[in-house]
């Protein structure tokens, strides 16, 4: 194929992707100084707090991430058919991924004895258990904002509109930030809640978030000029097929998340040295982790229309572009984990811990190395994995990571715990982990089985690997 003209971006290229990705960074990025300063604020108002909200939330988010996927699988189809030239079929797949986030709600209710059952299995301190307890409590009862954030945003990710992701992630996140100040100590006339405060800090932001999102896209020309009677309607062939992709794609997330929070709540049996300086490390982490989701979005969604186009070329290039990006990012994020450690871990000073600021960078330190490392790592796996759930590809992105969570990292924790590691050993495993991941999307990113697979038609099809491989 030859190159256009200078004045025409070339398709999956830098300029391309950057359109995309920008917002969806900025977004990211958004709701990661929100985390952020939801963690400090925690640490702040007490050492208990900070050591409960982690694992409390990634367990809520264990137990929601599969509907938050199989939601957003939605946007993939309008990826797809924003290629093809089809609006009306992006409006009714985001109007069908919104119809299972209502369907999802009572589920996700129905999980939450399972999630308090877990919690006490955890073997935490007393009073870090009854913390946990009520951070988990109030974020899966509002748990429907996660399904319906996900399908809503999906179509503006997936018509190249990311810059409505942009403000109203970003604007969501702002009144977050100062709810969580607000209600966590009691501040403008709010009661002092502590770490209740958050919770609803972040269930309140999510709600403004998801009501920008439809109000703009309910005011969208495609969604009139799509027959509204018509649109509203439960599509049940195009539900089908959505479930049929997405539900691996859930299933993927939820196995990811789920060994992730496995690993976070082995940490706390390590004491509260062990488990407040990892919570730490992970909270500093989001600043490098979660702008690389974006990046993996955007992958996705380029991906997804030069798919739905059918210009394989082109999403391969967008693939590989949308790594070279991460990949600068992540060494920009992770020079200033390896330069300025004390700086990041005095910002979640606690005054009531039971352990000397120096102990705590000690053993952050060496976490903040770790983590530099396997950020690179989970750069290829992150914008890889996404590249390939953009094309359908959601079955391997599935089988790889059960297996990679569920026969090596979460069974080499296990071992490393009854063998008498320490945090740091555990720290080591989860690098090999990532390692291990960034490997088998690499190869299935090179192996190009991807190309023959066809999201938005009746059948998807795989041929031979002796047909695929070019």
């Amino acid at each position: 194929m030859n190159r256009p003209p200078d004045h025409t971006p070339l398709p999956g290229g830098y300029r391309e992707m950057w359109r995309i990705a920008a917002p969806l960074i900025l977004s990211m990025a958004s709701y990661t100084i929100m985390q952020f300063c939801d963690r400090v604020f925690l640490s702040r108002y007490s050492s208990v707090a900070i050591q409960a909200a982690l694992p409390a939330g990634i367990l809520a988010h264990t137990l929601i991430c599969f509907f938050q996927a199989l939601t957003g699988y939605a946007g993939t189809f309008t990826a797809h058919y924003h290629g093809a030239k089809e609006s009306a079929q992006c409006v009714r797949s985001t109007v069908q991924g919104l119809w299972l986030a209502l369907a999802s709600w009572p589920l996700i209710l129905v999980l939450i004895p399972l999630g308090l059952w877990l919690i006490t299995l955890s073997g935490h301190a007393p009073a870090v258990i009854e913390a946990e307890r009520v951070y988990f409590l109030i974020l899966m009862a509002g748990g429907i904002m996660v399904p319906l954030n996900s399908a809503i945003g999906g179509y503006f990710m997936g018509i190249g509109r990311t810059t409505v992701n942009m403000i109203a992630n970003t604007l969501g996140c702002s009144l977050n930030i100062a709810l969580n100040y607000a209600m966590i100590f009691g501040h403008w006339g709010f009661p002092e809640m502590g770490i209740a405060g958050a919770a609803y800090a972040t269930l309140v932001s999510g709600f403004v978030t998801c009501l920008i999102q439809l109000a703009l896209f309910w005011r969208d020309p495609a969604f009139h000029a799509a027959g509204l009677p018509q649109v509203l309607k439960p599509d049940g062939a195009l539900l089908a097929r959505i479930i049929r992709f997405g539900t691996p794609s859930g299933l993927q997330l939820l196995m990811d998340v789920g060994s992730f929070a496995v690993f976070i709540m082995l940490t706390g049996r390590m004491g509260e040295l062990a488990l407040a300086s990892s919570n730490i490390a992970f909270s500093i982490n989001n600043l490098a982790f979660a702008p690389l989701l974006g990046f993996g979005l955007a992958a996705s969604t380029v991906v997804g229309q030069h798919q739905g186009a059918r210009r394989s070329e082109a999403a391969q290039r967008a693939g590989y572009t949308g790594l070279k990006m991460g990949m600068i990012y992540m060494c920009v994020i992770g020079a200033t984990f390896v330069l300025f450690p004390r700086e990041y871990f005095e910002l979640f000073r606690s005054e009531d811990a039971g352990f000397t600021a120096e102990e705590l960078l000690g053993l952050g330190r060496n976490m903040l190395l770790l983590m530099t490392v396997w950020g690179l790592l989970d750069t290829v796996s992150i914008v890889l994995s996404g590249a390939l759930k953009g094309a359908g590809d959601t079955r391997f992105v599935m089988v790889y990571m059960v297996v990679g969570s569920w026969v090596l990292l979460v069974p080499g924790s296990f071992l490393l715990l009854w063998a008498g590691a320490g945090i740091l050993g555990l720290w080591s495993w989860l690098a090999v982990y990532v390692c291990v991941l960034a490997g088998g999307f690499w190869w299935r990113w090179q192996q190009g089985r991807w190309k023959t697979i066809r999201v938005i038609e009746g059948r998807a099809y795989i041929p031979p690997d002796t047909d695929d491989i070019h």
